[in-house]
């Protein structure tokens, strides 16, 4: 298992392309831990946008009635991808791993199978 700032690196140094990452708390919009980022990407201010996104989406799914879980949202920029992706498991409710890519070094269909390998390995 491992922690936010293991999981973190991990996600900094094995997913091609990463420009930085974030764990985040969307009830409260609150990064409980980022790495990378710059003056290009910020990361708290990322974390407070992209909960506004988790948010809409789950009331959107109350108000149609889906009886299912978000696995990833993903939003595609001229430049980059930004992943989101909700943590599952009892103790990580209200989570979400954010990741920032640089669309012309990444591979989505890995990052996206790293990050999940990630989030199983998380212990929040």
């Amino acid at each position: 298992m491992a922690n936010t700032q293991t999981a973190l690196k991990e996600a900094m140094t094995s997913i091609e392309g990463t420009l930085g990452v974030a764990l985040v708390d969307y009830s409260s919009g609150m990064a409980l831990g980022t790495l990378g980022g710059g003056k290009d990407l910020d990361l708290t201010v990322a974390a407070a946008g992209n909960t506004d996104v988790v948010r809409a989406k789950v009331r959107t799914m109350e108000q149609l009635g889906l009886k299912d879980s978000i696995e990833d949202i993903l939003i595609t920029l001229g430049s980059q991808y930004h992943l989101i992706r909700l943590l599952k498991g009892r103790d990580s409710q209200g989570l979400f791993l954010y990741l920032a890519l640089d669309k012309n070094r990444a591979n989505l269909a890995m990052a996206r199978h790293q990050l999940r390998r990630i989030e199983n390995e998380l212990e929040v």
